[in-house]
């Protein structure tokens, strides 16, 4: 029988938020269920008192560990009616709705294999990093390799918790790009040809970001001669 729990909205409390980065927040959500898959995201719905409703949908940060809570990082986006509530209104305890985990081919755990290829440009990072966990925790000996472009440093989604991995975690390597700071380099042929020297043939690779960002990544993976079967793609805007 096909488990369709997923289609329902349920109520979720807030129970912890920090900052991230100047435009983004992490709030913990006790969210009413246990399993998910890396890579996939919930939608989120509020309501207001005239019964006005706005949606979004957010990627899950956080790996599966059975406590029935999620982590989602969420960027305050200009005249964005959900990700304004959550930035500027939302506190500890406060009660929304949400439904979930969506998602079936941008998602990884380790029964998929490796090495394992991820591609993320601005808050396109936040799956892959839930990918990033749950391969630190069930599966370390699978190779991984991250590319991810952002404009600044300061805007690094998680970037202390990045390169503590790439440190501190074998088989895990750490490729940022800085597209308006130092140098300013943008992803191209030979950052992605650095990665895969280092990984080798990936058997799953995941892209995600801005219809710009994950076009131009796609387009350079192909040109390196990867399979089109093995990439999969997660878009943000329109």
């Amino acid at each position: 029988m096909t488990d369709l729990s997923w289609t329902l909205w349920r109520e979720a409390v807030i129970t912890g938020i920090a900052p991230v980065t100047p435009r983004v927040k992490r709030f913990v959500l006790a969210a009413g269920f246990d399993h998910f898959r890396p890579g996939q995201h919930v939608d989120v719905r509020l309501t207001a008192e005239d019964g006005y409703q706005a949606q979004r949908s957010y990627s899950i940060a956080s790996a599966p560990d059975g406590s029935g809570t999620i982590e989602l990082m969420i960027e305050g986006l200009d005249g964005g009616e959900v990700s304004g509530f959550f930035l500027d209104v939302a506190e500890v305890g406060d009660r929304i709705e949400l439904r979930g985990p969506i998602g079936g081919s941008f998602a990884w755990g380790p029964e998929d294999g490796g090495p394992l290829l991820l591609v993320g440009g601005g808050s396109g990072v936040v799956p892959l990093l839930a990918m990033l966990r749950h391969r630190a925790r069930v599966a370390p000996d699978i190779p991984c390799r991250l590319i991810y472009s952002v404009r600044t440093r300061a805007e690094a989604i998680a970037l202390p918790e990045l390169e503590a991995r790439a440190g501190d975690e074998p088989g895990f390597g750490l490729h940022l790009l800085t597209t308006r700071e130092g140098v300013g380099r943008r992803i191209d042929g030979a950052v992605v040809a650095a990665a895969l020297a280092d990984l080798g043939t990936p058997a799953r690779c995941f892209v995600c970001g801005s219809n710009p960002f994950v076009g131009a990544a796609s387009a350079l993976l192909l040109a390196a001669g990867l399979a089109p079967a093995t990439i999969r793609t997660e878009r943000f805007g329109g």
